[in-house]
């Protein structure tokens, strides 16, 4: 008996310990995930701004790559008036570790993107 009464014991300390682990590895992988949507909406602006001179344009290509989230991003752009010479676009954005978990904690994320401008 007091074995099964141990292994009980020992499963619930190790329990609390797993799970938090798992959740651990799901909020690492949600930060990648809107970094890499970060760059890629980095991109896209920078890619707008290189090929038109307007750059709201761009501004509305970062809001909209990144969907929902980017109403709340700053969008910085940087661009040159000569052709041939660099476009560059800023994006940043703060983003909330752990919010189900006692509303967690911010995350500063940004990327930048630099390309030739075309117009």
């Amino acid at each position: 008996m007091t074995d099964r009464g141990s292994a009980v014991v020992e499963f619930a300390l190790v329990v609390p310990l797993l799970l938090l682990l798992v959740v651990g590895i799901a909020e690492v992988a949600v930060v990648a995930r809107a970094e890499i949507q970060l760059v890629m909406a980095a991109r896209e602006g920078a890619r707008q701004s290189a090929a038109s001179p307007d750059t709201s344009r761009a501004v509305a290509a970062v809001r909209g790559a990144l969907g929902e989230a980017g109403s709340r991003a700053r969008v910085s752009i940087s661009r040159a008036a000569a052709i041939g010479e660099p476009t560059t676009v800023q994006v940043s954005l703060r983003h909330r570790v752990a919010a189900p978990l006692l509303g967690g904690f911010p995350v500063e994320l940004s990327a930048r993107a630099v390309m030739r401008t075309e117009r």
